[in-house]
């Protein structure tokens, strides 16, 4: 048979051949030309005499989002953005360390349901937020992080503060990117504020090279020699980085869009609903725990909390949910939860998951028909293969969710003894309380009688932050909120240091709410030169230091089982002298004052109420109260 190679006639060969290699010469001379921008360059031109800079397009988008607050720690990576900011009328904050920044920009998130904004200088500027934005990814918090990074050109060519920190957010976040225009700099930030708030909330980080965020003429001046070399090398790296910089600011100033872009928020189907509605229908003991999900936009707090009381169900108020029916409510139960899980027959995980906050899903009933809602599938059913089956599973937005349930169950009541029963056991455990209250400790102030008396003197308008572990465990149990939104902990990520930052943004967020910070001793320290900042910026809190000396509450585990107290002794410092070195006001509170408790607090209060930050270092004793696994 004859053969394609022998049937083909040579001649044919070479051409085609030829043909190939110049059609893969041009592709590559167009990809290549592409890349450089030069076919861009054709159809937008540079203004070279312009004096705007990239920051100024960073600041319009957040204007635009309704950002009204950027928190930072300044570098030369990122001015441009910050002057910009200051003169939109946008309120930069400055702190003491980048990790307070991002924790404020958190609280700003979790307060308002809008994108919480940090910025932050190169390098270790932001190696110091890795922590804060953990925090808030495992706390769904929608936060927005810029960061500065060195010249494009100078990237692992060992520049000042260049390392890869693209790598570094990439697990931390769910949308990140490195801006290499200064024309992209507005579409990048509107998809990153979208991916922020869209699905599970969480989040994102954008990267601004310095050549972006600076003004031409600038740029020019680091970039192109003012002498460049004559010979043939030289011309064409001249030529290079003279296209270099032409791409970086083509188009520039050309209008956008700055706008937000449309959010994707899952929501259940009517299906799902209706079955819901059926399982609920027919429970006889039927309980509600919810979580920090329920409390996201788009549904209001007012709207959750009547749909909330339309249902009639008890429930357990956890994370941001706290609150959400104000102070005494006959629905909120407060105690005893792992055993009122036990009981009930129809359980609603509104938001809240089966992790270490609910012993992996072990507190569940097998008896009982589990009804769990949540926007991330994958925390939805987490240890749903070992401890615990959902009857049904819904991915959609919790409060909407809850608001639906309600309508369609509108009427509908259940049996008051359930509840009843329920509000007995809380008022035995809040007798239990009281009695420890007045047990005596062997120097200074018992703890749980102080946070009696805080909680006696919180006014309504007040919101809680609350860092640390023993005197916060305490406080947990003992402290309400007053409203929906009013209390801001870490989150399940148990991060310590959180207090000043939660503080910061608490306040700017909300200038007539009365803050109250409730630290303990060991996570005051993370804090105390964050009053620095609360003076400059003239933001008054109260902190409450709950001061034993000690991290008591690993001091109580580990002195036991392993004999030895090390690392975990602290001193009776005087905190309230520090934060006056600092320009606050000081207050101290001891047994020597027991009687003067309430004359404190007020004090504190007034203090506040004129300005001034205050911080009252409380010594407490070193008690051996516990109830479960919460130390009071």
């Amino acid at each position: 048979m004859e053969t394609f190679a022998a049937a083909a006639p040579a001649g044919n060969f070479f051409p085609s051949l030829l043909f190939l290699a110049c059609g893969t010469l041009v592709a590559a001379l167009l990809g290549a030309a592409h890349r450089l921008g030069l076919f861009y360059q054709l159809m937008h031109k540079v203004d070279k005499t312009s004096i705007q800079h990239g920051g100024e397009n960073v600041a319009a988008v957040l204007r635009a989002h309704g950002v009204r607050f950027l928190f930072t720690l300044v570098g030369g990576h990122i001015s441009p953005l910050l002057v910009a900011c200051e003169k939109l009328g946008i309120r930069v904050v400055d702190t003491r360390h980048e990790v307070t920044a991002v924790f404020a920009a958190d609280a700003v998130a979790r307060l308002t349901g809008m994108v919480g904004v940090a910025a932050v200088t190169a390098g270790p500027g932001l190696t110091n937020t890795v922590t804060a934005m953990k925090n808030a990814q495992i706390a769904q918090s929608p936060v927005l992080l810029l960061g500065g990074a060195a010249s494009m050109l100078l990237q692992n060519r060992g520049a000042l503060q260049a390392i890869d920190q693209m790598s570094l957010f990439r697990p931390l976040c769910k949308f990140c990117a490195s801006v290499r225009r200064v024309r992209d700099i507005v579409p990048t930030l509107r998809a990153a504020m979208a991916a922020a708030q869209s699905g599970t909330p969480g989040p994102v980080f954008v990267e601004l090279p310095i050549d972006v965020l600076y003004p031409y003429f600038m740029v020019q001046k680091e970039v192109v020699p003012a002498n460049p070399p004559k010979d043939l090398m030289g011309r064409l790296v001249s030529w290079y980085l003279e296209n270099y910089l032409a791409n970086l600011f083509a188009g520039a100033w050309e209008p956008q869009p700055e706008g937000p872009l449309p959010l994707d928020i899952p929501q259940a189907s009517s299906q799902q609903v209706q079955r819901c509605m059926e399982i609920l229908s027919r429970a006889k003991r039927p309980l509600i725990v919810l979580g920090s999900q329920a409390l996201l936009p788009p549904t209001p707090a007012d709207k959750l909390r009547a749909a909330v009381e339309t249902l009639g169900i008890p429930c357990f108020l956890g994370g941001m949910a706290r609150g959400l029916l104000g102070r005494n409510h006959p629905l909120h139960i407060q105690q005893n939860r792992s055993a009122a899980l036990k009981k009930a027959d129809v359980v609603l995980l509104a938001g809240a998951v089966c992790d270490f906050r609910l012993s992996y899903g072990r507190v569940l009933s097998r008896s009982s028909k589990i009804i769990i809602v949540n926007r991330n599938r994958k925390e939805m059913l987490l240890n749903s293969d070992m401890f615990w089956k959902p009857q049904e599973a819904v991915q959609g937005d919790v409060g909407s969710f809850v608001v639906r349930l309600a309508e369609g169950l509108k009427g509908q009541t259940w049996a008051s003894d359930w509840a009843e029963e329920l509000r007995q056991a809380d008022q035995q455990k809040e007798q239990a309380f009281r009695e420890k209250g007045l047990m005596p400790v062997a120097q200074h102030l018992n703890p749980v009688w102080v946070l009696q008396l805080v909680e006696e003197t919180l006014p309504d308008n007040s919101i809680l932050v609350v860092d640390g572990g023993d005197f916060v465990g305490t406080a947990a149990h003992l402290v309400r909120p007053r409203g929906p939104l009013s209390w801001l902990d870490p989150g399940a990520f148990g991060t310590l240091g959180v207090g000043a930052g939660f503080a910061l943004g608490a306040k700017l967020c909300r200038p007539d709410a009365e803050v109250w910070c409730l630290f303990g001793d060991g996570a005051f320290g993370y804090s105390l030169i964050e009053f620095d900042t609360f003076v400059r910026h003239k933001i008054p809190v109260i902190a409450l230091i709950g001061n034993d000396a000690g991290w008591t509450q690993i001091s109580r585990e580990q002195v036991p089982s392993l004999g030895s107290n090390v690392a975990c002794g602290l001193a009776y410092t005087d905190y309230h002298r520090a934060a006056m070195g600092l320009g606050a006001q000081g207050l101290l509170l001891s047994g020597e004052k027991e009687d003067q408790v309430v004359e404190v607090l007020r004090d504190a209060q007034q203090q506040c109420r004129g300005g001034h930050p205050v911080v009252v270092n409380i010594l407490i004793g070193r008690t051996d109260f516990r109830d479960g696994s919460i130390a009071v």
